[in-house]
């Protein structure tokens, strides 16, 4: 055994960090220090939880039948790639049915208030 394959099940935390890093410095080379999303450039010594941080992103999903090849993977900004989140038809279509069941909630008031 190596120590590589050691590592990883005595500190997989640190074995997945090194792995994530790797990864990260592989997809900069390729892609630029640019969000994909805003074409800003990116800050990597932000403290955790910053809403610049680069954020490793899947071009086509899991779901989508996409994998975890370096191939299908981008840098974003953690905000960029949470947009991208509520973009999906289902939301879309809930936030239009509320927004328009307000509008008419509020033209009831208005018309209760002049009676």
């Amino acid at each position: 055994m190596t120590g590589s394959i050691i590592i990883r099940y005595v500190n997989p935390w640190k074995f997945r960090r090194d792995q994530n890093a790797q990864r990260l410095t592989a997809i900069r080379g390729r892609d630029g220090d640019n969000c994909r999303r805003c074409k800003r450039p990116m800050q990597f010594d932000l403290p955790t939880g910053h809403d610049m941080l680069p954020r490793v992103e899947m071009i086509v999903p899991v779901s989508a039948g996409g994998s975890e090849e370096l191939d299908n993977l981008c840098l974003t900004h953690v905000r960029c790639n949470a947009k991208h989140g509520c973009d999906t038809a289902e939301v879309k279509e809930r936030a239009r049915i509320k927004n328009e069941s307000d509008l008419f909630a509020k033209s009831k008031q208005k018309r209760r208030r002049r009676a």
